[in-house]
């Protein structure tokens, strides 16, 4: 498995792409932090696009899910401070986004 840390400056550029290449995977979202514990957000979606608003003003990301017309999620992270991304051999993907208050948005693709 192949694990590496996306830099802030490079944040807007890797979600365009990484939403080019992975528009319509199923994927799972996970949430967790201490005051709220572990919690599936949702599952069985497909990754819409994440887009990251990088400015002097604070930091954003956000994760779009669909795939059926009445059900689609968007998921706001605001004060990111850490963005990894890590892809194993077959092919799976997981981006781990952790805020500024502790807690951490895991997303997983495959």
């Amino acid at each position: 498995m192949n694990t590496r840390e996306i830099p802030r400056t490079e944040w807007t550029r890797f979600f365009n792409n990484f939403s080019s290449k992975h528009e319509g995977w199923r994927a799972e979202l996970e949430v967790f932090g201490q005051e709220i514990g572990d919690q599936v957000e949702e599952r069985g979606l497909f990754l819409a696009g994440i887009t990251a608003e990088v400015t002097d003003r604070g930091d954003m990301i956000e994760i779009m899910m669909g795939g059926k017309p009445e059900v689609h999620l968007t998921h706001i992270i605001t004060a990111p401070t850490q963005v990894g991304f890590e892809q194993t051999d077959e092919g799976n993907s997981a981006l781990q986004i952790k805020s500024a208050d502790g807690t951490t948005s895991l997303l997983h693709l495959g």
